[in-house]
């Protein structure tokens, strides 16, 4: 016999009368396999779990379509790569998911239900085995106890014989009666102890083969099944490292690609492509001129008022197509001004649109906002003429080949393709026209022009105690500041404001200086006198900022100009005007 195994039977037969305590340890083995492959279900569970809160959380990031021109910035696109990294990762988070139930949960539940019916079975074995040591061992009992008993009857008719056969008294009859009782017993008793000796003889061998033979059998194939379980134990946890070491090297490559596209940012680049996306195209202010206000016999006309020294037989301007009247509204027109300019903005919010010639851009930006239009209507009309040459070459080979084709089948789809054609190309050149214009309005750099103040010089002989105007002028009912001049002021001054009329108006026509731009966020009709209509993201410059009172003065071009609502403009003040800030 080999000695390993030599050695096992021993190991094994020294736990022949330990069999309830191996069929409990053997169930607990069982139940920790069990115990394992709930806990790898529960992993898994994990895993996937993890997954779908990655891709949700990479989808919830991800840009919006309105969002797509972030893509110009390095930035930006570095971030989206790593959001399409991280679905990458959380598929590997999945794929190990996938391989714990295939390749463990499953293969673990299969085996538990193998590992069941194989201790079933030999459990079965060794109790059947035990029950027929047991039979044999009562039947033994059984023939001892008769062999015993035989012989306690046959010492006691021979005893009864001996006494009978000492006995004057009894007749010779029951003398040999006695004896032939007492012969029968002994040979009960010594056919007892035959039956008695063989069956001894035969229980010895059943024990010894039970306890030798059947139990060391039965108890090696338990302990083969328990080292196969363990040996299943150790290769799920391998498996279990192995899962998750397959996919360390894409998971790794995930991450490199973060790093990598981390080191392609540009800030350089970036800062360039926000300086090419947001660059208006105007020029900046030039220098605001030095107005002297030493001399007594000068002062600059006010912005914001009127001066009540004008005639009032002076001609009226509006017939001259310009919209230059101050404060020509009071308080009732105000209200109606502010009310009219709120509705326009809930509409124009309502509608929610832009223009389509980009006509709410500055200059520069709606110029390359038009260059790409006119370049994609381009490449349309490029494709279309493609397919018209196409058509035309297969039409060309079915005039020379009529079994391959009728070549008036051709026709309606050329004619469809030159009606494309003929609309893109008006198309393109409705978005030319615009680009001119665009192109011609922006200003062309120069010598930045000098803002001039306009200068209205009274008469010489105008005592300088009549200067003092801040402490004549009142509060006009729009927030604006008039002249009230004493009545002496006024006689004095009138004959020659009269004589010198046509000098003033000549003052009156020079373009007041401008303190910024602007840029209209939303249309509005100006319905009433002073006010200006505007197109939203129309450009504007600023000749009066807002006094509090919600209007804002600007002027279009050297003809008109007018107040418009200040919520519905956003100033850029150039930065050496006076409290120089900008605000919507």
């Amino acid at each position: 016999m080999d000695p390993i195994k030599g050695e096992t039977l021993l190991k094994v037969q020294q736990l022949r009368d330990q069999f309830d305590n191996l069929e409990k340890h053997t169930q607990w083995g069982i139940d920790f396999v069990e115990k394992y492959t709930k806990f790898v279900k529960e992993r898994s569970e994990i895993e996937l779990n993890y997954a779908r809160q990655i891709r949700n959380l990479s989808k919830k990031y991800q840009p919006k379509k309105k969002e797509e021109d972030d893509n110009k910035y390095t930035w930006c696109r570095a971030f989206h790569s790593t959001l399409n990294e991280l679905n990458d990762y959380a598929g590997q988070h999945e794929l190990i998911a996938e391989n714990m139930t295939s390749q463990i949960i499953a293969e673990l539940t299969r085996y538990a239900q193998e590992i069941k019916t194989e201790r079933k079975s030999h459990f079965h074995d060794g109790r059947k085995a035990q029950q027929q040591i047991e039979a044999s061992w009562k039947q033994l009992e059984s023939c001892k106890r008769k062999f015993e008993r035989d012989c306690k009857e046959a010492d006691r008719a021979q005893q009864y014989f001996e006494k009978m056969d000492a006995d004057i008294n009894v007749t010779k009859a029951d003398v040999e009666k006695a004896r032939q009782q007492a012969q029968m017993r002994h040979q009960m008793a010594s056919d007892s102890k035959s039956e008695y000796s063989s069956y001894l003889q035969k229980f010895n061998q059943e024990q010894n083969e039970h306890y030798y033979t059947i139990i060391p059998n039965i108890f090696q194939k338990i302990q083969a099944m328990e080292e196969k379980r363990i040996e299943r134990m150790g290769e799920s946890l391998k498996t279990f490292a192995e899962v998750d070491r397959q996919i360390l090297p894409i998971i790794g490559k995930c991450l490199d690609g973060i790093t990598q596209v981390a080191e392609s940012i540009e800030p350089k680049n970036d800062s360039s492509q926000v300086i090419e996306s947001y660059k208006s195209g105007f020029e900046p202010p030039g220098d605001v001129e030095f107005e002297d206000y030493g001399q007594a016999m000068k002062r600059t006309v006010s912005e914001t008022s009127l001066t009540n020294s004008r005639p009032d037989n002076k001609p009226d301007r509006s017939s001259k197509g310009k919209s230059k009247t101050l404060w020509p509204f009071n308080k009732k027109n105000k209200l109606s001004l502010k009310l009219l300019s709120l509705n326009a903005h809930v509409r124009n919010l309502i509608e929610g649109s832009n223009p389509e010639d980009f006509s709410h851009l500055p200059p520069e930006q709606r110029r390359k906002k038009l260059q790409a239009k006119i370049d994609d209507i381009n490449k349309d009309i490029q494709k279309e003429m493609d397919q018209r040459d196409a058509l035309t070459k297969m039409k060309e080979v079915y005039i020379k080949n009529p079994q391959m084709g009728d070549p008036n089948s051709v026709d309606p789809r050329l004619a469809e393709i030159a009606h494309n054609i003929e609309k893109l190309q008006a198309e393109a050149q409705k978005f030319e026209g615009w680009l001119a214009e665009v192109e011609g309005r922006m200003p062309v750099k120069s010598e930045p022009p000098r803002r001039t103040s306009v200068l209205y010089e009274t008469q010489n002989s105008t005592p300088p105690t009549n200067n003092n105007c801040a402490q004549d002028r009142e509060s006009s009912p729009d927030g604006s500041y008039t002249e009230e001049p004493s009545s002496e002021v006024q006689s004095k001054v009138q004959p020659e404001t009269a004589e010198s009329g046509d000098e003033f108006d000549d003052a009156d026509e020079e373009m007041l200086p401008t303190i910024g731009t602007c840029k209209a966020l939303y249309p509005f009709e100006g319905v009433n006198e002073g006010t200006i209509s505007v197109t939203e993201g129309e450009l504007l410059y600023v000749i009066e900022e807002d006094k509090g009172d919600g209007w804002t003065r600007v002027r279009r071009n050297e003809e008109e100009e007018g107040y418009v609502p200040t919520s519905y403009v956003e100033v850029f003040l150039d930065s050496n005007a006076k409290g120089a800030i900008t605000y919507i």
